[in-house]
C-alpha cells in the first residue's frame, strides 16, 4: 500500500481508525473523512505523535454533492484513489412497533446511501485507470436476525448486497469490490449499548437465549485490529483474485453462516 491514495470514511474512531491506523503504518497516504471534525484532529494530532500522517477531510457521506465534491477535492490536491474503505455508520436501537421515522432513515441514510454516494463517486474515476479496490465494513448482523437492531441489520444488509452488486458491474475494469463484516468489536458503539462493560461483555461472549443471540465460539470480543487486518489483507494484492467476497470477523458468532 505504499504511496498509495486510500479514502476511509468514519476514520475518526473505532474500526476507522485502527484502519486509518494499520494504512498509515503501511506507508498509504490516507485520506481520514469523518463528519466529527474535533475527533478527526484528534486523530490526525496521534497519528503526528507516532509520526505517522493522514489528510484530515470533514465529510457528510449522506450528502452526495459534499461526497463529489470532496472526491473530486482528493483527486486533484492528493492524487488519484487507489482504495476505497467504506466504515462509516450509525447505530440506533430500539423495537420496530416503536421505532421512529428519523432514526430509520437516519441508519439507512449514513450505512447504505453513504455506502453508494461515496463507492459511486471513486468508481467514476477509477473506471478509467481500471484498477482500485472497495471494501466496505458491514456486519454480521446483516445475515443473522437481531432483536431491537432491525434498522441498522437491514440497512447493513443493503450496503453487503449493494457492494456485492458493485463488484460484478466494476470487475471488467479490474476492480474488486469486497466487504468485511465484524461481529461484536471493542469500539465505543458497542459500549454505547452496555450499561455494565464487563459484565455485558461476557454476555455477548455467552450468548443469550432471550433475544435468540449465539454467543462467540473464540471466547472474545473482537479488537479493532482484527477487523483492519482483514481490510488490508483484501486491499492488497494477496487478495488479487478475490471479488464479490463478504468476510466475517466475528469469532465465530454467526457459525459460518
Amino acid at each position: 500500500m505504499k504511496d498509495k491514495v486510500v479514502l476511509v470514511t468514519g476514520a475518526a474512531q473505532g474500526i476507522g481508525c485502527a484502519v486509518s491506523r494499520a494504512l498509515a503504518e503501511q506507508g498509504a497516504v490516507v485520506v481520514l473523512a469523518d463528519h466529527n471534525e474535533a475527533v478527526l484532529h484528534e486523530l490526525e494530532d496521534g497519528l503526528a505523535a507516532d509520526g505517522l500522517s493522514g489528510v484530515p477531510l470533514v465529510m457528510n457521506v449522506s450528502d452526495s454533492r459534499a461526497v463529489n465534491d470532496t472526491v473530486e477535492r482528493v483527486e486533484r490536491e492528493t492524487g488519484p484513489i487507489h482504495s476505497l474503505v467504506n466504515v462509516a455508520g450509525v447505530l440506533r436501537t430500539g423495537l420496530i412497533a416503536s421505532y421512529s421515522d428519523e432514526d430509520w432513515a437516519a441508519t439507512f441514510a449514513v450505512n447504505t446511501t453513504g455506502v453508494f454516494n461515496v463507492s459511486r463517486a471513486v468508481l467514476r474515476h477509477m473506471i478509467p485507470r481500471r484498477s482500485g479496490s472497495i471494501v466496505t465494513v458491514s456486519s454480521n448482523a446483516a445475515g443473522v436476525p437481531r432483536m431491537q437492531m432491525a434498522a441498522y441489520a437491514a440497512s447493513k444488509a443493503a450496503a453487503t448486497h449493494f457492494t456485492k452488486c458493485l463488484g460484478l458491474e466494476a470487475a471488467g475494469y479490474g476492480i474488486r469490490c469486497n466487504v468485511v463484516s465484524p461481529g461484536s468489536t471493542d469500539t465505543p458503539m458497542l459500549k454505547g449499548l452496555w450499561a455494565d462493560t464487563a459484565g455485558d461483555a461476557k454476555q455477548a461472549i455467552a450468548g443469550s437465549l432471550e433475544s435468540y443471540r449465539t454467543g462467540i465460539p473464540l471466547q472474545r470480543i473482537g479488537a479493532p485490529a482484527d477487523i483492519a487486518g482483514a481490510v488490508l489483507f483484501l486491499l492488497s494484492d494477496s487478495a488479487r483474485h478475490i471479488t464479490m467476497e463478504d468476510l466475517r470477523v466475528d469469532g465465530g458468532a454467526t457459525l459460518g453462516i
